[in-house]
């Protein structure tokens, strides 16, 4: 295998790798690491963060990752056209749970990490997937922890989901011991799901700012398999307190004779998946661990297969591999848990035959490529849409979220009827607004716009024509003006960051998934579109809004309205031939 030489470094403010003394140093300089590289993979005008500044193609990574030698199950398809509807995913309890079964097991994937259609231009042919990702490239992973199931296999295991194939893959065989006492203190019927990144697949295109994006694509992942556990009655909740070389361990990322040493994959997120509905129970706050239990039981497994290689040659980005260890979770990591918030009321559930199936919702959705300019929303409809991304423990796909929010939405609004275009605020955490307020500029007026419900935080902070400068920090790219509107996820950083700790940095991320995610679906429902943004210049977006310092910072960007069809390109089915079972 050949390797292309790692890049020359440009001057960077990484902090000095002197090694500490104390727990307290050590989180210091994990810290000033996730900061440095914030800082050095911003954007800016006539600046960008660095990459090779082309594509090379010779190189390009391999989107499926199979394990030669994992015998295959390969999943029967799912109806997508049945009940639930899609607003019925909002009100829990509205969907009695399915069984734990084979065909349940198949659906939670479907509807969340499989592919959803192929691409055709001319000569080339590509997948989508139900879960979105920067630039279509796919960093993300995803395991199943799975108790002995019908028409499977005979005792737990660990399965490695591949979504070209729609299966899954033996990985490893635990002693079913071992998995009971792993599981004795979840509720019955719980399984385990897991998410990887493997940052090569970022980074060939996007270079150093390729870990900002397998987060937030972390984030997309974990709101689409929430989704797919809401359409089957099941709740799901993320376990950030996991030990990530106890997460690496159990998925078997440790074992590295199983894959190529220039492919790392780094373990990022456990998620208990209770199949007895979202009821209370020992994950509800997150705060569940495997501890040495899962280390034990993954040692004594019975593994199987080797990871492909996914690409003949490599670029070495070594920062990625330095804050991917500063933010990673380590025994002694402060401890994230919020508690679950008081019920939200949402709007009562329409049972109109007009309201699109879940299934059809999750799976039909695409990132824009190009907005028309001319589509509108109403301003109800408009206000529907933020009221979906205010978090609550009590509400899909919030309660997901076992960490504290912190991000807020600044609004380039465009083509809202009855709503004055501008910039506008939507403060997420209503005990923020006056620390968001005291970050902006002072001459905002913070007003609130006509008809806006009690409930739903949004401010106008400047009224007028705000499709230039929408445009002009998405790095020029028109689709930011010609929506019904954009915005960019401002999250607080640097208090968050010193209470909870460098691993939070990650979480900030997938709260923007999160959230994003809420937007695609939001936007299919709506019959129009949305993408994701990640190409924007960090501290032109903050000036927009008068933030200065590290107070916040600006992740992830989108934009949402009437979507421009490429009429050169063929759509076919993502499934063409129906796998049967084996």
């Amino acid at each position: 295998m050949t390797r292309t030489p790692t890049p020359t470094p440009t001057p960077s403010p990484t902090p000095s790798r002197t090694p500490s003394t104390t727990g307290d140093d050590d989180e210091a300089r994990r810290l000033a690491a996730v900061r440095a590289y914030h800082e050095r993979t911003k954007h800016g005008y006539g600046r960008f963060a660095r990459a090779l500044g082309f594509l090379d193609w010779d190189s390009q990574p391999d989107p499926f990752r199979r394990y030669s030698g994992a015998p295959l199950q390969r999943l029967v398809l799912p109806e997508v056209d049945s009940r639930p509807t899609y607003e019925e995913l909002y009100h829990l309890g509205s969907i009695s749970p399915r069984p734990l079964d084979l065909a349940a097991v198949s659906s939670l994937l479907f509807f969340s990490l499989a592919l959803s259609a192929w691409k055709r231009l001319e000569t080339s042919h590509w997948s989508l997937r139900v879960n979105p990702s920067s630039g279509n490239l796919h960093p993300s992973e995803g395991y199943l922890l799975l108790p002995a199931l019908g028409g499977l296999v005979d005792g737990p295991g660990l399965f490695h989901y591949a979504p070209k194939e729609h299966g899954l893959e033996h990985r490893a065989s635990f002693a079913p011991a071992d998995w009971a006492r792993l599981t004795d203190d979840l509720p019955p019927g719980c399984f385990l799901a897991a998410l990887s990144s493997v940052p090569w697949r970022e980074s060939w295109k996007y270079g150093e700012r390729a870990y900002r994006y397998c987060q937030h694509d972390t984030g997309h992942a974990l709101a689409a398999l929430r989704y797919g556990a809401a359409q089957l009655g099941w709740g799901i909740r993320a376990l950030p307190n996991v030990v990530d070389e106890a997460l690496s361990c159990l998925l078997g990322l440790d074992r590295r004779t199983d894959f190529d040493p220039d492919e790392p994959e780094h373990p990022e997120l456990l998620v208990a998946v209770l199949t007895g509905g979202a009821q209370a129970s020992t994950a509800d706050d997150g705060s569940w661990v495997p501890g040495e239990r899962g280390i034990v039981m993954a040692r004594r497994a019975r593994w199987l297969g080797r990871a492909n290689t996914l690409s003949p040659s490599h670029v070495e980005w070594p920062i990625i591999e330095e804050v991917g260890q500063a933010g990673a979770r380590r025994s002694g990591s402060p401890a994230v848990a919020t508690p679950r918030a008081p019920p939200r009321h949402p709007v009562p559930l329409d049972r109109s035959d007009d309201v699109p199936p879940a299934g059809r919702i999750l799976r039909q959705r695409r990132s824009a490529v190009a907005m028309d300019g001319r589509t509108g929303m109403t301003r109800t409809g408009f206000y529907d849409t933020l009221a979906r991304l205010l978090p609550s423990r009590s509400a899909v796909p919030w309660d997901v979220q076992t960490w504290p929010s912190f991000v807020h939405l600044g609004l380039f609004v465009h083509r809202v009827a009855d709503l004055a275009p501008g910039l506008y605020a939507l403060v997420r955490a209503p005990d923020r607004l006056a620390v968001l307020r005291d970050a902006m500029r002072d001459e905002f007026p913070w007003e609130r716009p006509p008809g806006c419900p009690d409930e739903l935080p949004l401010y106008l902070l400047a009224e007028g024509d705000v499709r230039s400068p929408a445009a002009g920090v998405s790095c020029g790219q028109d689709i930011a003006a010609d929506g019904v509107f954009s915005l960019g996820m401002l999250a607080e950083f640097d208090a968050p960051l010193e209470r909870y700790g460098a691993s939070l940095y990650r979480m900030l991320f997938w709260e923007t998934g999160i959230l994003g995610q809420v937007l695609y679906l939001e936007a299919e429902a709506a019959g129009i579109r949305s993408t994701g943004i990640g190409c924007f210049f960090d501290d032109p977006v903050h000036a927009v809004f008068g933030l200065s310092g590290r107070g916040f910072q600006s992740l992830y960007h989108f934009t949402v309205g009437g979507a421009v069809d490429d009429d050169r390109l063929t759509t076919e089915p993502a499934y063409p031939d129906p796998p049967a079972p084996t």
